[in-house]
């Protein structure tokens, strides 16, 4: 079966099961082997989606930053090896260097949740600056000492922007529309803030959150306060863009438009910690580097915020890039995670398998005689999400966790995998239950 037919017929199986709804494209050298557009743009169901709908990509934009940051380093505005205090002398962290801000080795804390709390008490969408005041002013330790470990920072990116718009005199969203999107003949692509500043983004594909069975806008879903308050970041996310106009910026690398080979082969070398490890699985200047022994080398970025998902690979030893674009969030983190690497199985020549929903894969008649001794409360440590208690309801099981990110608290079900082993929907880590504690992924709750 070719490729066009596998990829056509995997993202029909990803919509009609509720995973994906958006655009999609695989080219090599330069053609167009499949393209499409599946789902509505917006949250009556209205609109059809189009092939050159608009998303917001979320972390894909990290490699924009990461391109402007090596063309101010062409011009002597900055070197990689400066230190962040040489351009904010006000902030307290020493010994950051543009390179470990770049990598994510930098060791800054993470400034969401923080930011969440501060534009809620008031009232306001902050704009990017708002990460410095969080650097000065949060009195929030360092995760770890510069380089000695690998964490994914948004907060890192963000200040990368204040950087480059500090040393070039330009605002961030102008730099990059001037120097990366105007000459890489990206027409339909901005760094913009559609809710902070009131924009109307023509053919944009509303971000959809899965809510009690339904899907609405992320501003008016329970991820509500990330949607919105977060709004007037940049570095880190926030820039509008479509398909066509990220096979045109994949053309303008491989043609040199922007960046020299050089440059860009600064980029995709996986960062090394102190000790020599690589960092992060692989991960250069705003991407991710993936490596399939002789089968593949992929520069790749995911990018997620509340309603959209994208994934766009840029293949490093062959004329190949893909692309997919959505705009419906929340709805099965295992079947979408499934359905993303069953498109990059195809894009590589293989057969993808089916897309894996959480509930489908679950135990269909349980023993629920020993559930009781799972409920409780729990204490989880480390970020993300910690599962902060266990406890029945209707015959299932459910917990509460908390997101430290957002600082959210919410509620899920527990799908039984087998004994004492669950899944959930929101997250594709499994929770199991020992004797009087829990680990989910590589985080250990202990029951209180």
């Amino acid at each position: 079966m070719d490729k066009k037919t596998m990829m056509d017929d995997l993202v029909r199986e990803a919509y009609e099961k509720g995973v994906f709804a958006g655009t999609w494209l695989l080219a090599e050298n330069g053609e167009i082997i499949t393209k499409g557009a599946l789902g509505f743009r917006d949250a009556e169901g209205k609109l059809p989606m189009r092939e050159d709908s608009i998303f917001d990509i979320g972390s894909v934009s990290k490699q924009f930053t990461a391109a402007a940051i090596m063309l101010l380093r062409r011009d002597g505005l900055l070197t990689l090896e400066d230190k962040i205090t040489k351009f904010f002398p006000e902030i307290p962290f020493q010994g950051i260097t543009i390179r470990h801000l770049l990598t994510h080795t930098s060791g800054l804390p993470d400034c969401f949740a923080w930011i969440i709390r501060t534009a809620k008490a008031e009232h306001t969408i902050p704009d990017n600056g708002v990460v410095l005041r969080f650097l000065t002013g949060s009195g929030i330790a360092p995760d770890f000492a510069p380089g000695e470990q690998w964490a994914y920072s948004n907060t890192g990116y963000a200040l990368l922007a204040e950087i480059a718009a500090k040393v070039s005199g330009v605002p961030f969203a102008e730099l990059l529309k001037t120097r990366l999107f105007t000459p890489a003949g990206m027409t339909s692509t901005c760094l913009c803030h559609r809710i902070k500043d009131g924009l109307a983004v023509e053919n944009l594909a509303e971000g959809l959150c899965c809510e009690n069975g339904g899907w609405v806008l992320a501003e008016d879903s329970a991820w509500r306060d990330v949607a919105v308050s977060l709004d007037g970041s940049e570095g880190d996310g926030f820039v509008k863009s479509n398909v066509f106009d990220l096979l045109a910026w994949d053309r303008a690398l491989r043609n040199e438009t922007i960046l020299t080979k050089e440059e860009q082969a600064m980029m995709y070398t996986p960062v090394r910690l102190n000790n020599g490890e690589i960092g992060g699985g692989g991960y250069g200047f705003g991407w991710g580097i993936f490596e399939l022994g002789d089968v593949a080398r992929i520069a790749w970025h995911e990018g997620n915020l509340p309603g959209y998902i994208s994934w766009y690979g840029h293949f490093l030893n062959t004329d190949r890039t893909l692309i997919v674009l959505c705009s419906r969030d929340g709805f099965d983190a295992r079947a979408v995670e499934g359905f993303f690497n069953g498109m990059l199985t195809v894009a590589l020549g293989y057969e993808a398998g089916p897309v894996p929903l959480t509930e489908a894969l679950a135990v269909a008649d349980p023993d629920k005689s020993g559930w009781e001794r799972f409920c409780g409360a729990y204490e989880t440590e480390g970020s993300g999400y910690r599962i902060e208690k266990v406890y029945p309801e209707n015959g299932d099981l459910f917990a509460a966790i908390f997101d430290t990110e957002s600082g959210r608290l919410f509620a899920v079900k527990l799908y039984p995998f087998g004994e004492n082993t669950f899944g959930i929907r929101e997250d594709t880590d499994e929770i199991i239950f020992g004797d009087g504690f829990l680990t989910f992924g590589e985080k250990t709750g202990k029951k209180l």
